[in-house]
């Protein structure tokens, strides 16, 4: 359904589009009813026939994806959450984070809904398994192993020093913790902790004893959701006026291993329309599937997403709407949680209506602040200049909105030209798009203040928008506020709820302006690296980004994938190699800080 513009309003499916289009055409509803406001703006229906309703399912999807409805529902969190990849597939698997699953025969873990839980993991990993952390897929042979030999974090495969079986012994243990098998690993540490010391083996019985401590103390903290061993998802399901609250509890080998909470606002449709659609975004061709789903409800189509699943997993998967027992109680939970983050998000809104009103009245605004913006410049000397704008919209971060500025028309270190061509593009977009903030942050005093007054002035902006200026003068005086036609500026004190949540947004801006400028200059840093190396010249740094696809790539190549690229024979490609690898270290934490 789309509007005068071809603007994609809403997209949906049906076995027979007639029936379903005549039940809008007959639709009579309230005026502010969401249904008949849809619909006043439709102006033009386009349809697409396809050979089965399986296929329907996946182009619903799609093309929600593609146009982002806004009268669809769109999981606004829905973004990656992180995996814990084991590179089984590998002669010396490798322990990581992924952000993606792929079909790359390694074992995945997760999604890990807490990031900071999955970093726990992974230090506990690092901390009990010695095994490599190197980068790359294919083991780079060394004659001296790195650090993390001398310190007792890795086996040292790449200098030859290491015992595969031991190795793959510490792979195992690996993937039973994951797998959520701790009690059983313990067991079998126990027995080998014997073992070493019937063997007058004491080092190793003690590395062990400390092994078994450190998971006895991970095992304390975890929560026993079920009598059973089994990987499940249990949804629950809260409806308040014309919201909706989803809650999805994930529970692997009986324990709860994190949980994910989605708010929908005034979504389109009925209940099971509503939770099916949910599932369909979910579950896509790279979700982990767990054994069992719990539902609180039957949702639309719930054999059509059944062979959905069937289509996306080998092993097979129960869909289930319990009425009893203990698979109905933790689908209770569930809803508890649900209904949990309704208040939450009361909560949220009344902290943030409490804070807007004492901002407006301490600031001495013209307008409530929701929509709050700063700009940051980064530099060096004037070289890869950036502009970084940061949106806060009732009290949170709006990402969506968020945008980096590439400066165009200023050379050297000028931060106040830097600060007038963002500001110029920034608020000319705003004047036609009918998106300017109500409070503008200018990091900085007087100086910078007067700066931006002096471009808006110049566009013809004058009383849409608030302006004030966050400057830190000296050490013992802490920050200072600038306001518009005030001589002295506003000093608050430290603890201020006002002046600690504009800090906030200036230290965020400073932030995302500084991780982009550092990219940028480790980009240029790299590339005249390349360049230093005898034979590289411009046009096969062209075809080496060409075929690899990054500096990064090029970096942790292998010798063979180098010769790959045209014009790149088999002594150039050891030269780059050996250039690499001689300088590995200082590459590899440079780009890391990104």
């Amino acid at each position: 359904m789309q509007d005068g513009k071809s603007t994609v309003l809403y997209v949906g499916k049906a076995k027979d589009l007639f029936k379903r289009l005549s039940s809008y055409a007959r639709f009579s509803g309230a005026e502010y009813n969401k249904t008949s406001v849809l619909l006043d703006k439709v102006k033009k229906v386009d349809t697409i026939i396809t050979n089965t309703e399986k296929e329907a399912l996946i182009l619903e999807a799609s093309l929600i994806k593609k146009y982002k409805p806004k009268y669809n529902i769109i999981l606004r969190d829905d973004k990656n959450y992180p995996y814990i990849k084991v590179t089984v597939q590998e002669e010396w698997p490798r322990v990581f984070m992924a952000r993606r699953k792929s079909r790359d025969k390694a074992r995945y873990f997760g999604p890990y809904s807490s990031a900071g839980s999955m970093w726990a993991t992974l230090r506990l990993i690092g901390s009990l398994f010695p095994l490599r952390n190197c980068k790359s897929s294919e083991l780079k042979k060394r004659d001296r192993p790195c650090l993390n030999r001398q310190i007792g974090k890795c086996l040292a495969p790449c200098a030859g020093n290491a015992d595969r079986h031991l190795y793959m012994e510490h792979v195992d243990k690996v993937v039973m913790l994951l797998e959520g098998r701790n009690r059983e690993l313990v067991g079998n540490l126990q027995a080998q902790m014997l073992d070493a010391s019937a063997k007058l083996d004491f080092e190793r019985a003690a590395t062990i004893r400390d092994q078994i401590s450190a998971l006895n103390r991970t095992l304390e903290k975890q929560v026993i959701a079920a009598s059973h061993n089994k990987d499940q998802d249990v949804f629950g399901f809260a409806r308040k006026d014309a919201a909706v609250a989803i809650a999805l509890l994930f529970i692997r080998n009986g324990l709860i291993n994190g949980s994910r909470n989605f708010f929908l606002s005034e979504p389109f449709g009925e209940d099971a329309s509503i939770l099916s659609q949910v599932l369909v975004q979910l579950y896509g061709s790279d979700a982990v599937i767990p054994q069992e789903i719990l539902l609180p409800f039957e949702p639309l189509d719930l054999d059509l997403f059944e062979l959905h699943l069937r289509d996306n997993i080998t092993s097979r998967v129960t869909v289930k709407i319990p009425k009893q027992g203990d698979s109905r109680q933790l689908v209770a939970m569930a809803t508890a949680n649900a209904l949990q983050a309704f208040e939450e998000k009361e909560k949220k809104s009344k902290s943030w209506d409490n804070l807007c009103e004492s901002m407006q009245k301490t600031l001495h605004l013209d307008r409530q602040p929701n929509r709050i913006e700063c700009l940051d410049i980064s530099n060096i000397g004037g070289k890869q200049a950036v502009g970084s704008l940061v949106s806060f919209h009732l009290g949170e971060p709006d990402k969506s909105n968020f945008r980096h500025y590439r400066i165009k028309t200023v050379e050297g270190p000028n931060d106040y030209a830097m600060m007038k061509e963002v500001l110029t593009r920034r608020l000319n977009r705003g004047l036609a798009e009918n998106t300017l903030p109500d409070l503008f942050v200018v990091d900085g005093g007087k100086g910078q203040l007067g700066m931006a007054l002096a471009v808006a002035k110049e566009l013809g902006i004058t009383h849409e928008v608030d302006w004030i200026g966050i400057a830190k003068e000296r050490q013992d005086e802490g920050e200072k506020l600038y306001k518009p036609d005030r001589k002295n500026p506003l000093v608050l004190p430290a603890h201020n709820p006002v002046l600690l949540y504009l800090m906030r947004i200036r230290d965020e801006s400073h932030r995302y302006g500084v991780t982009f400028h550092r990219r940028l200059r480790n980009k240029v840093t790299l590339a005249s690296e390349l360049e230093k190396i005898p034979g590289i010249g411009t046009e096969k740094k062209k075809q080496l980004l060409k075929h690899l696809g990054s500096l990064k790539r090029i970096m942790t190549a292998s010798q063979a994938e180098l010769m790959e690229v045209e014009g790149i024979g088999e002594g150039l490609a050891a030269e780059i190699f050996n250039y690499f690898q001689h300088n590995e270290t200082g590459f590899t934490q440079s780009l890391s800080d990104n």
